[in-house]
């Protein structure tokens, strides 16, 4: 029995896998909604490495953002990844024009990573892992996936995967922060953002399609 991947969605699934497929797919916006995410750190770090002026390291950044929120606007298309992109440039900006130091534009993004972190792996541990939720607002049925304790391993699974990324940016950030090193964390922060992503998604859509859970009817009305 295929089951509907979104309300008003013509895309419909018979296993867990193509579910999780699908919604990965919706969640990332595609190739564009990954450039639109890399574009404002590169132009903040390219420009703080190469004249290191903060307020023009940041209006750049901004000013790339607002770019491509026009094109977006323009074609009449979904803005909801440019605009990931443009709060996640304004809290840096407000946090490295507080301090004065170009570093602190990366520490909103340590805490980010952590706090993930610990909320993936803290749901998994408890065995409700986030993957899970995720089946479950598209089933119509937010807890129903935890009855079914092969689709609860592969969901923990799954997070455990998405969680290890978030890790490694937080080893790799903080002492980097500590150190002051800001042109180091823009480029640490390109390569361990989105490749690391696509690494882990890549390693999840494997799983994926290595193992077929199927996704029980509902049961008849009496």
């Amino acid at each position: 029995m295929s089951s509907p991947v979104a309300a008003g969605s013509p895309v419909t699934a018979e296993t867990v896998e193509q579910l999780v497929r699908h919604q990965m797919a919706v969640a990332l916006g595609g190739r564009r909604g990954l450039l639109e995410g890399i574009v404002p750190t590169l132009a903040f770090t390219v420009t703080w490495i190469s004249t290191h002026n903060l307020r023009l390291a940041l209006a750049l950044g901004g000013g790339a953002t607002l770019v491509l929120l026009v094109v977006r606007l323009v074609q009449r298309s979904s803005v909801q990844y440019v605009l990931n992109a443009f709060f996640g440039i304004a809290i840096a900006a407000f946090f490295a024009l507080r301090s004065g130091n170009a570093e602190d534009a990366f520490l909103p993004g340590i805490w980010y990573n952590a706090g993930y972190f610990v909320l993936l792996a803290g749901s998994t541990l408890a065995r409700w892992p986030v993957i899970g939720f995720m089946i479950g607002s598209v089933t119509g049925d937010p807890t129903g996936w935890h009855r079914n304790p092969q689709i609860v391993r592969l969901c923990s699974l799954l997070t455990w995967i998405l969680a290890i990324p978030c890790a490694v940016r937080v080893a790799v950030y903080y002492p980097l922060w500590e150190a002051g090193q800001a042109g180091a964390l823009g480029i640490a922060k390109i390569t361990l953002g989105w490749p690391l992503q696509v690494a882990a998604l890549a390693t999840m859509a494997w799983v994926l399609s290595r193992n077929h859970t199927p996704i029980e009817p509902e049961p008849a009305a009496d």
